[in-house]
């Protein structure tokens, strides 16, 4: 646990890695303090990575704090991609006070696109057996908006089946599955979620609240 956590000394800590691992790799500093979600980002390195900029919105990591407050964990050495389709290798680790309250979000994504596809060319010749199926990669979104949107793909590919085909009992599992992402602490997320599963408000809200 950190005694002090100072602003000025992430932005450090994020142009050392930066310069340290080159313009393949983003750092990224989201704050907490504020709950300003709309606008986590307050440091940045080689934005160009995944085309952020200091003062952008979040990324699923966020919307994950916020949701397990201080219980959080952090996540090391996964899988994201970006909006044109860069594969970057990511970590994420959660700077708390020193009262254990979660402050600060230091995140790490770097660029293997490149070292993929050389390991692609070698893998047919190097492959032995059937290899286990590997997760998708996780989206890297530029603004709350875009990760709404990617929330409610998600909440429908969970279910299998377009809306238009969905019984009540698919709606509930993909709003439920929306609360526990976290997609109702955006702004407005309501609105957009209930108009594309063509429910109510107040609906929606009992489908929070229903049995799983």
């Amino acid at each position: 646990m950190m005694q002090e956590l100072s602003l000025d000394a992430l932005r450090r800590i994020a142009h050392g890695l930066a310069l340290q691992f080159g313009s393949n790799c983003e750092v990224v500093v989201h704050s907490l303090a504020d709950c300003d979600i709309e606008h986590s980002i307050v440091a940045i390195e080689n934005g160009h990575v995944t085309g952020r900029q200091l003062g952008d919105g979040p990324s699923h990591v966020v919307l994950d704090a916020l949701q397990h407050g201080d219980n959080a964990q952090d996540h090391l050495g996964y899988l994201t991609r970006t909006k044109d389709g860069k594969i970057l290798k990511s970590s994420t680790i959660y700077l708390r006070d020193e009262d254990g309250h979660l402050r600060f979000i230091l995140a790490i994504n770097f660029d293997i696109t490149g070292l993929l596809m050389f390991d692609s060319s070698l893998k047919p010749l190097l492959s032995t057996a059937a290899e286990a199926e590997e997760k998708e990669p996780e989206r890297i979104v530029q603004s709350v908006g875009e990760l709404l949107d990617e929330l409610i793909e998600q909440s429908t590919r969970l279910v299998g089946k377009p809306v238009a085909l969905m019984t009540k009992e698919d709606k509930i599992r993909a709003i439920q599955f929306l609360n526990k992402a976290g997609a109702f602490l955006i702004t407005k997320s309501g609105d957009k979620i209930s108009k594309y599963y063509g429910i109510s408000k107040y609906t929606l809200y009992s489908y929070i609240d229903a049995d799983a």
